[in-house]
């Protein structure tokens, strides 16, 4: 259970993150692809800190595909969305994207043969459905399906292919530091491209566009963080839903707060599944942590009965 006190320090930072987050474009019309620019500067300063205090840096070249792997498909999934917002209906596209954890799970279940509980299945079910109505605005009329929809799959994938090779990556000994210095890595090599797609620098942004953008990011980068630490130490079908629940609830709590705004019905419905689904799921993960340890018990006790005692054995024959 040393997982849950970084799930929810990941939970306050991507939570006030998500709060503040829009205000760089809100505000100031600050373009998207700046602020892709602007995160990627800002996972060098948590990347610092973890790999100083590793002191180690994994130099396998395993460390380095799954690094690579997790960092260019979190890094790729922030620019696919960027593209996918311009021509299709966030309303639409943000419902679809936050189901990446379903992604993870499937994949930890049957390829990390991760087993699962009831109460925890139907945590994660739960907690599942509360992405969705999080992320179900107020928009109307019905929209044509288009490349859009291919895009949403798409980060819907890669996102939740990162959260299980953070896993995959712990579970054959990659230390944090270097999960998390392979992802800064990644985010860096396609700052070239956020440039193309954004045609340059953009002019006449007041100094405060950067300077929030980058306070925000860098929330968003350490709560990056906090998610490798959860990964490497948690189950991968329980963390990921449970985070990516539980952060839009203290989002929708602290916009309450600042902007004076209520939520929807199917906010105030999210909150309750997210709250219920990921109680049950940290609920199951410490009554399967009990049936594990009774299991690994029986197997001690049936295998000291079955080994003959060593004395006897000992005893020469006449």
């Amino acid at each position: 259970r040393s997982w849950i006190p970084y799930a929810a320090l990941l939970v306050v930072f991507w939570g006030v993150w998500g709060a503040f987050s829009s205000l760089p474009t809100d505000e100031y019309g600050y373009p998207d692809e700046m602020i892709y620019i602007l995160w990627s500067v800002t996972m060098l300063i948590p990347a610092y800190f973890i790999l100083r205090s590793e002191r180690t840096f994994d130099r396998r070249p395993i460390a380095a595909i799954y690094g690579l792997l997790i960092g260019l498909t979190g890094a790729g999934g922030q620019l696919v969305l960027f593209k996918a917002l311009t021509i299709g209906p966030a309303y639409l596209i943000f419902p679809i994207v936050a189901l990446s954890p379903g992604i993870t799970v499937l994949m930890a279940t049957f390829l990390l043969r991760e087993r699962l509980l009831g109460l925890t299945k139907v945590g994660i079910v739960l907690a599942l459905i509360a992405l969705v109505f999080f992320n179900i605005s107020g928009g109307s009329g019905d929209a044509d399906v288009g490349p859009w929809l291919i895009l949403a799959l798409l980060i819907t994938v890669a996102w939740g292919v990162q959260a299980y090779y953070m896993r995959k990556a712990a579970s054959v000994g990659v230390n944090d530091g270097t999960t998390f210095g392979y992802m800064a890595l990644s985010g860096l090599l396609l700052v070239p491209v956020a440039f193309i797609m954004m045609g340059g620098f953009p002019g006449g942004a007041p100094w405060q566009a950067p300077t929030l953008t980058f306070v925000t990011q860098l929330l968003n980068a350490v709560g990056a963080l906090f998610l490798v630490m959860a990964l490497s130490r948690g189950k991968a079908s329980i963390v990921a839903p449970t985070t990516n629940a539980l952060a839009p609830v203290l989002t929708v709590l602290i916009s309450l707060a600042v902007y004076q705004t209520l939520p929807s019905v199917y906010g105030a419905a999210g909150i309750v599944l997210a709250i219920v689904g990921s109680t049950l799921m940290v609920y199951g993960d410490e009554k399967r942590g009990e049936v594990d340890a009774e299991e690994q018990a029986a197997i001690a006790n049936e295998t000291s009965d079955a080994s003959p005692d060593r004395s006897e054995a000992n005893k020469p024959t006449v």
